[in-house]
């Protein structure tokens, strides 16, 4: 019976040993989840804060970009009155000529007219230059979100 009991006594002392172990091992695993759980909240949170920093910066850009197409807009128009200009300025020119009187004021007003025309079409490139950066700065930005949403699914199908 003494043996049997030491027996039994030997069993328990190894059952308490390995349930001691197991305990261990259940905080640690315990542990080791939360900071699990916190690290995939900071992450969610970082990301969360570059989409919204990515939305405010194509926000900006679009609206930088109907600056720019308004702005080419005005330049066009304004080119369109300044080529009319120049061919009233030509037919006066022409006219002119034809009469021989006031050559001199002809050719001054064709040459104003000319360096009006030069000028619309320097600001009309710089325009249209300025609306094609915006434009691939907002395919830049669009190849970005779509980044962003095959990380998503990446981190979704890796949980």
């Amino acid at each position: 019976l003494k043996e049997e009991n030491a027996i039994l006594r030997s069993k328990i002392n190894k059952l308490q040993i390995l349930s001691e172990t197991q305990a261990d091992k259940m905080r640690k695993l315990e542990k080791k989840l939360e900071e699990n759980k916190i690290k995939e909240e900071k992450e969610a949170q970082d990301l969360e804060a570059m989409v919204q920093h990515v939305e405010q910066n194509l926000q900006l850009m679009t609206k930088r970009a109907v600056k720019a197409e308004n702005s080419a807009a005005k330049l066009r128009q304004e080119n369109a009155l300044l080529q009319a200009e120049l061919r009233n300025s030509k037919l006066e020119n022409e006219a002119l000529r034809a009469g021989q009187a006031g050559l001199a004021a002809a050719k001054q007003n064709a040459e104003v007219a000319l360096q009006h025309l030069l000028q619309v079409t320097t600001s009309s490139r710089a325009s249209i230059r300025q609306l094609l950066s915006g434009a691939e700065s907002l395919q830049l930005v669009a190849d970005l979100l779509k980044s962003i949403d095959r990380i998503s699914e990446v981190s979704e199908d890796g949980q």
